[in-house]
């Protein structure tokens, strides 16, 4: 796939997956977004974040947010926040969901952490389930990743009234640097990139499901 955790596969670039679609993407302009903004303490009430302030007898201050580097892993990293428009069973909605769920597979890259990721993919999304995979490897034994940030400059949906909705999405994200335990370089560099992919979800009874993805060629 693209280098999500693509990144972590043991061929970088090894992009793999047919469908029935033929699909082409118009690539635009890049967006982004910054993290959530840190909640003043000094009472108990939830923060915007759904975080409460440690009790203290003075003002806190939350954790600041320290990206991976050489030196070790990110720390402190803002969890996405589903918007309540991707909770619609809408074109807009679906488009919402697509940009919330890679801005949730990008903070799998940079925590290995997909817990909350994984509850939107179906097991039956081959791809996404090896994504899921490489994302907690790339992890294990003390390993971490430096770079990978995903962004979405252009998701076009395909509404019909088929169950499964299809979407065409460029993604671009940022080179990766891989390191073990002990701070020595692991694997070769993962170049930037700038792909398409097909993205194919359905409404069910908790919200939008991903069933299927691949890279268009």
């Amino acid at each position: 796939m693209f280098r999500v955790s693509l990144a972590t596969f043991p061929s970088p670039r090894a992009r793999t997956l047919a469908f029935g679609l033929a699909l082409a993407l118009l690539l635009g302009g890049c967006q982004g977004g910054g993290p959530p903004s840190t909640s003043s303490p000094t009472t108990e009430s939830p923060t915007s974040s759904g975080l409460a302030s440690p009790a203290s007898a003075g003002p806190s201050t939350a954790a600041a947010y320290k990206p991976a580097d050489a030196k070790g892993k990110a720390r402190n990293v803002p969890v996405p926040v589903m918007p309540e428009l991707a909770k619609e069973n809408s074109k807009a909605g679906l488009e919402a969901f697509i940009r919330y769920w890679y801005a949730q597979l990008s903070y799998v890259d940079e925590t290995g952490d997909p817990s909350s990721w994984s509850s939107l993919i179906s097991p039956d999304c081959q791809l996404c389930l090896t994504l899921q995979k490489a994302g907690r490897d790339a992890y294990t034994d003390g390993r971490w990743l430096v770079g990978g940030k995903i962004t979405v400059p252009a998701v076009e949906t395909n509404w019909t009234d088929q169950s499964v909705k299809t979407a065409k999405v460029q993604i671009v994200q940022d080179q990766i640097d891989y390191y073990n335990a002990n701070g020595s370089t692991g694997r070769q560099r993962s170049e930037a990139s700038n792909d398409a992919f097909a993205f194919f979800a359905k409404f069910a009874a908790n919200g939008w499901i991903v069933v299927d993805l691949g890279v268009i060629a």
